[in-house]
């Protein structure tokens, strides 16, 4: 308590701390509730930053800045209120710094945003919410002036690389795993050039990269506690240059699976339309007016893209020892592989009818 109370107050907080707490259930960085004394003044949260994934700290410190005044900007032309709670807002140094770094380790402050919840459970409803969210998140940065934001993770969603390194895995076979998972691994190298499209797309001038949030879930909203209204986007990290079909298919991908990401039983796994409906829905109730045609008509392949990529960096992981992502048994990417490939086919399967549903929704927003 005490190291946290002398990090803490090299921020221009305001108010007398009170109390200093773990807060929320994130898993990349550490995170605290700072309470202060006084009703008048706000309460915090206090990060310490995961400088392992995150290596340029400054340029997400920046980016972050920028998106939340642009964001606030936006609100303010509407005529919002209580733009305190419509936005992140970031708590500087008393040195005016962005972030506090103490050896090696880095430190951020925000304003806590009172009265508001996260969600987990998704439902139709709560889906529809999160696409109107999302999609208005991208509609309000998507004229942010100045240079392109700063990648925060290099080549995160580079389909390219993804499939390169699959690869030099299955090329290395550092573990011997090569022969088990020969099938799977055919079976993505099929797929691989129509995967890559959207890089040679946007390399022939005709699918643009946008300003992506790179982690659409549901608990990466806040909704007042009271009214259930949505308030704003947070965990804005990775939102950095992209494209919208990522931030539409990793939605999909992680919220409309009938089975969990590493299902055990595959039969369990599968595409649920009603969410895909919902959230397709609210998504284009906002961001309509700056989607390009491609885009729009791509979007059900943002799910299978997104789908495809994971299915590759689990299997990625699993050749070369499982030294990427924690695993909580030895087969553990194995199964995960497996259940995002059985959900990658359950969205060919589908294909048809989520275009049909994107269509239907398209032609009712022009109307």
């Amino acid at each position: 308590m005490d190291s946290l109370q002398s990090i803490a107050s090299c921020f221009a907080l305001r108010g007398e701390i009170e109390s200093i707490a773990p807060f929320g259930g994130g898993h990349i960085n550490d995170t605290y509730r700072i309470t202060t004394s006084s009703a008048e003044t706000p309460d915090y949260i206090l990060q310490r930053i995961n400088h392992a994934i995150f290596r340029d700290v400054e340029t997400m410190q920046r980016n972050i800045v920028r998106i939340t005044e642009h964001i606030r900007h936006h609100l303010a032309e509407r005529g919002e209120k209580d733009l305190s709670r419509k936005a992140l807002t970031v708590v500087p140094t008393r040195d005016g710094a962005l972030f506090l770094k103490e050896g090696d380790t880095y430190w951020r402050m925000t304003e806590l945003i009172p009265d508001s919840v996260t969600l987990y459970e998704v439902t139709p409803e709560t889906a529809y919410l999160t696409g109107r969210g999302f999609g208005d998140f991208q509609q309000m940065l998507s004229d942010l002036p100045g240079e392109p934001l700063g990648a925060t993770i290099p080549d995160f969603h580079n389909m390219e690389l993804r499939i390169q390194q699959l690869k030099d895995a299955v090329q290395a076979n550092p573990v011997g795993r090569v022969g088990k998972a020969r099938p799977l691994v055919d079976a993505l190298m099929k797929r691989a050039d129509e995967m890559c499209m959207v890089e040679r797309l946007h390399r022939e001038g005709s699918f643009p990269k946008r300003i992506a949030h790179c982690d659409t879930k549901v608990d990466n909203m806040l909704f007042d506690r009271s009214t259930g209204d949505f308030l704003c986007v947070i965990d804005l990290d990775t939102t950095m240059p992209g494209y919208v079909l990522s931030d539409f298919g990793d939605f999909i991908r992680t919220a409309g699976n009938t089975g969990a990401e590493d299902e055990p039983d595959l039969e369990k796994v599968g595409l649920n339309m009603d969410i895909f409906r919902a959230f397709a829905r609210g998504y284009l109730e906002t961001a309509s007016p700056f989607l390009t045609p491609i885009e729009k008509a791509m979007l059900p392949f943002g799910a299978r893209m997104m789908t495809y990529m994971q299915t590759v960096r689990f299997l990625t992981d699993y050749l070369n020892g499982d030294t990427y992502y924690k695993t909580a048994f030895p087969e553990h990417n194995w199964q995960r592989s497996w259940a995002q490939f059985t959900l990658l086919q359950s969205l060919e399967r589908h294909n048809a009818e989520m275009m049909r549903c994107i269509r239907t929704l398209s032609q009712e927003k022009s109307e």
